[in-house]
């Protein structure tokens, strides 16, 4: 079963995460996660990845990343299509 996260740009499914194209550009803000994410990008073309201080680099289907938490900022910058993506949490 889906479950929409209120005020988030994204829908959760077990550990898949689809983020919408159509919510607005002002939804994916600078955040931090409680916890580091092994993320694996398994659809969605044109989005950005970006740490705080650092220069976006691109998302493409097949990647593997980690998400640092706790003291990092990060955003997403929005592409052409939803994305889609495995997230795997650790401590």
């Amino acid at each position: 079963m889906a479950e929409t996260i209120f005020g988030k740009p994204y829908i959760d499914e077990g550990e898949i995460r689809t983020f919408d194209i159509s919510r607005d550009d002002s939804e994916y803000v600078w955040h931090k996660d409680p916890e580091n994410r092994e993320c694996e990008v398994i659809e969605g073309d044109g989005w950005q990845f970006q740490y705080d201080g650092a220069l976006p680099w691109c998302l493409t289907p097949g990647m593997i990343f980690e998400i640092l938490g706790k003291d990092h900022y990060h955003r997403l910058i929005k592409g052409k299509n939803n994305l889609k993506i495995r997230i795997k949490k650790h401590g």
